[in-house]
């Protein structure tokens, strides 16, 4: 090998915290008690640290007296509101880990991971959209056995539980290296795999993430992507609680008028989104008339975002500090940031350089050998970020963390002789729709169950808004009465997430094989991945 090798180790001055999340929030309400933590712009409601901690407090004994105690898996499957953060704090406070629950998975999904977590207690939103959560939760009540109680947000049944406080009982004694919550990454076996993440993992992140950005208490940070996401929860409530800066919630889901609306009002200095919400927003008719000159940051992550659309965000949503992040969930999230001076091309060509604290490194896939500068391989990742493990599965775990503990993100990267990272493909098929990891394998397995399939490929195909669609290639039983892709979308609705039904389908009598026997993914992709004639695309 010659030449600098594709190694990297992210130095700092700034120590690593040893605090558990509750009693960094209790440092922040020391220092800034009258400054606001949350504001959520729906409602209207407002909390200061003193409030908020006060709210965390009250929940945190509430579910004490309903008999949630340290390590046990409390559920929470509910849209971006307040009640979502004071759930977060309040487990990480009485040491109950928190299992985040997608708002988009259906009852096949939510009904794997309620059993697969063994969760005890459930918070969930009442219904959003087409969402009725009350009627699912009913519905796989029978098949989580372990299940002892659901809370509605919204509903009578928070306020039932906020009565049970009595405020006596004391917390227990925890450990920042403790499990503080779990979430679910798609596999590519079939089914989600949790990654159990510490307090040390994701309260280090989210705090080292914000000192990337240069937050202090001075900022208000517009948070509309999901909490249940480490995006959401992390790089959003945890970096803000860190630095004492403010949580502004614009809605329960996306909607790109109401962020900027929030953006507007309450001053926000710093806006999250993945590049399809800050197009969203760009492409409003009114987007001149709203006043975002508050903004000096954010960050933009989930995919590789566009030239062009860097420039009109730098210029137009006054954003000159915005920041690229590049991470996945069993990091923490993130390993490589942009800086906040760095130049287009590397926030539009690169997903930055590695964190204080972080090693990176790329391997060659095939030996783990660390290859020179400028050579694609494997992305490794090691450090405090990563996962203590996946829930309950070992095998899984060790798969993917190596005796070396490194993580293998499965993605294909090139270091730069800077040492900043581009990211240039997949191992494995991921498909990457909108900013959501998609895994085909998953859906694959599930539509294996359609009497109407007889095999079927799960691949991505190119789409202009969302990156990536999700193509259906199938074998039909019958071949002379093969499925629609109406069809195809009916047995999928309710039962998986809208982003993994599919959104195209091809049918064929049979797949291009490997001598091995296996299917060539690469060529459904070439082959069939381009839009169709008046498809829209």
């Amino acid at each position: 090998m010659t030449g600098q090798p594709s190694y990297s180790h992210g130095t700092g001055t700034t120590a690593l915290l040893g605090d558990t999340i509750g009693a960094n929030l209790d440092r922040a309400v020391a220092a800034w008690p009258d400054r606001e933590a949350l504001v959520d712009v729906p409602s209207g409601r407002r909390w200061t640290y003193a409030a908020f901690a006060a709210d965390v407090d009250r929940l945190a004994h509430a579910l004490l007296a309903s008999g949630v105690g340290k390590g046990d898996r409390v559920g929470i499957w509910a849209v971006n509101c307040p009640e979502w953060m004071l759930v977060q704090y309040a487990t990480a406070r009485i040491g109950a880990i928190m299992v985040n629950i997608n708002p988009a998975y259906r009852t096949h999904e939510v009904a794997y991971v309620l059993r697969q977590a063994g969760v005890r207690f459930l918070f969930a939103s009442l219904r959003h959209k087409a969402s009725d959560y009350r009627a699912m939760a009913e519905e796989v009540r029978g098949d989580c056995p372990q299940l002892r109680e659901t809370v509605y947000f919204g509903d009578p049944s928070w306020e039932a539980l906020l009565a049970r406080e009595s405020g006596g009982a004391p917390f227990a004694e925890l450990s920042c290296d403790d499990p503080v919550n779990i979430q679910y990454t798609s596999g590519t076996t079939g089914f989600p795999k949790g990654a159990t993440l510490s307090h040390h993992n994701i309260l280090n992140n989210g705090y080292f993430v914000g000192e990337t950005i240069a937050y202090t208490e001075q900022d208000r940070i517009c948070v509309p992507v999901p909490f249940y996401h480490c995006f959401g929860m992390v790089m959003g409530n945890l970096a803000a609680t860190s630095h004492g800066a403010c949580v502004v919630i614009p809605a329960p889901s996306f909607d790109p008028r109401a962020t900027l609306e929030a953006v507007q009002r309450e001053r926000c200095t710093s806006l999250y989104g993945v590049p399809t919400m800050f197009i969203a927003e760009l492409s409003l008719p009114d987007f001149a008339d709203h006043d975002l000159s508050s903004l000096r940051t954010g960050i933009m992550a989930g995919s590789p975002c566009p030239a062009e659309v860097m420039k009109r965000v730098v210029a137009e949503m006054h954003m000159e500090q915005i920041s690229i992040c590049y991470g996945m969930t069993e990091t923490s999230p993130v390993s490589l940031q942009t800086r906040t001076d760095d130049d287009l091309e590397h926030r539009t060509g690169t997903v930055g350089r590695v964190l204080p604290h972080i090693e990176v490194k790329v391997v060659d896939p095939a030996t783990g050998a660390t290859l020179p500068r400028g050579a694609a391989g494997e992305l490794c990742t090691r450090g405090y970020g990563v996962m203590l493990g996946y829930w309950d599965e070992p095998d899984r775990t060790a798969e993917a963390i190596d005796a070396g503990r490194w993580m293998h993100t499965g993605d294909l990267a090139v270091m730069r002789e800077d040492g900043y990272v581009e990211i240039v493909g997949r191992i494995k098929d991921m498909i990457i729709r909108g900013g959501e990891n998609v895994y085909p394998r998953e859906i694959e397995e599930f539509l294996h169950a359609h009497p109407g399939i007889r095999d079927v490929q799960v691949v991505g195909a190119p789409h202009e808004r969302y990156g990536e669609e999700v193509l259906a290639c199938v074998i039909p039983s019958d071949p002379a009465a093969p499925p629609t892709l109406e069809e195809l979308r009916a047995f999928c609705a309710g039962r998986l997430a809208h982003y993994k039904v599919p959104s195209r389908l091809r049918i064929l009598d049979s797949f291009p094989m490997t001598v091995s026997g296996k299917v060539r993914k690469v060529e459904l992709r070439e082959r069939y991945g381009a839009p169709e004639p008046g498809s829209g695309g």
